[in-house]
């Protein structure tokens, strides 16, 4: 094989990479955007035992899932090319607002992007400061462990730690049905 007839295959072949990774962006955003249109629902989760999640926030600060037995937690997998990811935001951040003082905590895990990105990002967006806890999943290990292959996707914890239910794709997060199933996990006194 000729020195020209390998560097066109290899050129050939990056540009068919390119192809399936553009091929597979663009499917990601409609399966999102398609799973809030039709009123995305958490569905019981059918997967292994829950992994551990251990991660730094934006102010160092080490944010460990095991800590926060005894509450529901509602860990969302997101980054800030992902639109659907980015729509829901404020949704999120109003479900926090609404669950304030119970035993609920959202944990947000940016995935694969660089603190500074992110920084950069919560600084420019409408998102009152310190309303969400971001964590920070730069190399992606924690959504590997999770199987976060599609973003956003949202993991609700039981209060005994145990992955209960998960839901893939935007949502909007003050939706009655989303609301109560959460509460739903939570001990009777604390529900509405």
């Amino acid at each position: 094989m000729t020195l020209h007839m390998r560097a066109r295959r290899r050129v050939l072949a990056g540009m068919a990479c390119a192809a399936l990774a553009a091929a597979a962006a663009s499917l990601a955003a409609p399966v999102a955007a398609a799973a809030k249109a039709a009123g995305a629902r958490f569905t019981p989760w059918k997967g292994r035992a829950t992994p551990p999640l251990v991660l730094k926030d934006a102010r160092g600060r080490t944010h460990d899932l095991a800590a926060y037995r005894g509450r529901v937690v509602l860990v969302n997998f997101w980054a800030t090319w992902c639109e659907p990811c980015l729509e829901e935001m404020p949704s999120l951040e109003a479900l926090q607002d609404r669950l304030k003082g119970r035993p609920f905590t959202l944990l947000t895990v940016n995935m694969q992007e660089s603190e500074g990105k992110v920084r950069q990002f919560l600084q420019s967006t409408l998102l009152q400061d310190d309303s969400l806890v971001v964590l920070f999943d730069g190399f992606g290990t924690a959504a590997k462990d999770w199987k976060a292959r599609m973003l956003p996707v949202s993991f609700l914890v039981g209060p005994d730690g145990r992955i209960r239910h998960t839901l893939l794709g935007a949502a909007n997060w003050s939706a009655a049905e989303i609301v109560s199933q959460i509460e739903r996990l939570m001990p009777a006194s604390a529900r509405s």
